[in-house]
């Protein structure tokens, strides 16, 4: 793989959160009271977790995104700030409080409610206010935690200045057809194909959007369509312990591998690379490598 010493610059749209996370023996049925052996917190949100990542591993980030003004909110820049991501396009609303994921977690097997809050706050006139450094990035970032009406006009900027955009298309929802034709990369659960792309057959959606459509499972498991053929590959780590976080980590090391010219094939090897580290430590941020451990 090359990885050489430019700065790839990338810009990062999404959502941030504070993530509070319960370890039980079992995870609650319905009407159901369970104890918790131990409580937690952490740093997610899928923008803020590829931003953290991608900077990590050498690229200059700009992370465009909303938090309430609160000590939650506060927490987040401060962490941004201290992983040397660019904060100043993070937007802060009196409107909502800072957004939260309430995780229920057991054996690897989680239960997960997020509350968007803030991140319902960007709008597409926050966009706009970064638009001097659109057309210098390398790499444009989106997921699917803020409005699909700024998801959608971050991708017609972008490509307005015929800058490359990757897609983690979740939590998932219906992608409309220009959107999909138009990012460079769209990432995606297995199991969510269906919601995303109107269509339940997975080689069908492979074929069509062939070397573009990654589809993921929890096992660090990574399937694309190449033109001729179907090709696999998983990065297994002996022991999972946290698997919240690994698409984005995953997208992360594929943004940062593509952003240095490598081929899709390394790409996505390296991807899933990324993200067995992440699933080995507890919290979708805590994990997140930094290209010298690759090569230390």
């Amino acid at each position: 793989m090359n990885f050489s010493s430019e700065q790839p610059k990338i810009i990062v749209v999404g959502s941030s959160s504070i993530d509070l996370v319960l370890e039980t023996d079992k995870l609650p049925l319905p009407n159901e009271t369970v104890l918790a052996v131990n409580s937690e917190s952490y740093f997610g949100g899928k923008g803020a977790n590829q931003a953290v990542g991608t900077a990590r591993l050498g690229a200059s980030v700009y992370f465009i995104g909303c938090v309430g003004m609160d000590p939650l909110g506060q927490q987040i820049m401060r962490n941004l700030v201290g992983e040397g991501v660019n904060v100043g396009f993070v937007h802060e609303t009196d409107k909502e409080s800072t957004g939260t994921a309430y995780v229920t977690t057991c054996e690897g097997n989680a239960a997960i409610v997020v509350v968007p809050a803030a991140n319902k706050y960007l709008k597409k006139s926050h966009i706009d206010e970064a638009d001097r450094y659109f057309h210098t990035s390398d790499l444009i970032l989106i997921q699917l935690e803020v409005s699909m009406d700024v998801v959608e006009y971050t991708v017609k900027k972008a490509k307005k200045y015929g800058r490359k955009v990757g897609l983690y298309a979740s939590p998932a929802m219906r992608v409309s057809d220009e959107v999909l034709e138009q990012v460079d990369f769209i990432v995606a659960k297995s199991n969510e194909l269906f919601i995303i792309f109107g269509e339940e057959k997975r080689e069908e959606v492979l074929k069509k959007y062939f070397n573009k459509v990654f589809v993921r499972d929890d096992t660090n498991s990574t399937v694309y369509f190449d033109g001729t053929e179907m090709k696999y590959y998983r990065k297994n780590k002996e022991k999972t312990v946290y698997k919240m976080g690994m698409g984005d980590a995953f997208t992360s090391g594929f943004a940062i591998a593509l952003c240095h010219g490598n081929s899709i094939e390394d790409c996505v090897k390296f991807g899933n690379e990324v993200s067995s580290r992440v699933s080995g430590s507890k919290g979708s941020q805590t994990g997140l490598p930094r290209m010298s451990d690759f090569f230390s």
